[in-house]
């Protein structure tokens, strides 16, 4: 009986921790912005890599186009500066239009991920 009482305050806790996180964490959506530039890559790896790239810096969703090399992104600007997800990616090695990835950044890519410079 011991074991049951604790293994429910202990799944309560989880939960209720749980709740409280997710309520803290919560973006507004009527605060979010959209906003596309063009980044470059070539496949679905530079896909995964630009978007959780984007993603880390406060980003509520990305998603880039390998065929047009545009990237979208829905952000908070009270949170989150266009220019920081830009430099970001590029320190990744993927080029913005507004920053360059520093050749070691580029260098490091898969093979598959050489874009023309």
């Amino acid at each position: 009986m011991k074991t049951i009482k604790f293994f429910l305050i202990g799944l309560f806790s989880i939960i209720a921790t749980n709740i409280v996180a997710q309520s803290h964490n919560h973006i507004s959506v009527s605060n979010l912005q959209t906003v596309t530039f063009k980044v470059s890559g070539v496949c679905e790896i530079c896909q995964a890599a630009i978007e959780k790239a984007a993603k880390s810096v406060g980003v509520a969703k990305a998603v880039w186009n390998k065929n047009t090399k545009i990237l979208s992104i829905s952000y908070n600007p009270a949170i989150v500066k266009v220019d920081d997800v830009k430099k970001k990616i590029a320190a990744i090695g993927y080029d913005t239009d507004k920053f360059k990835a520093p050749q070691k950044a580029y260098d490091s890519l898969l093979p598959c991920c050489k874009y023309e410079r």
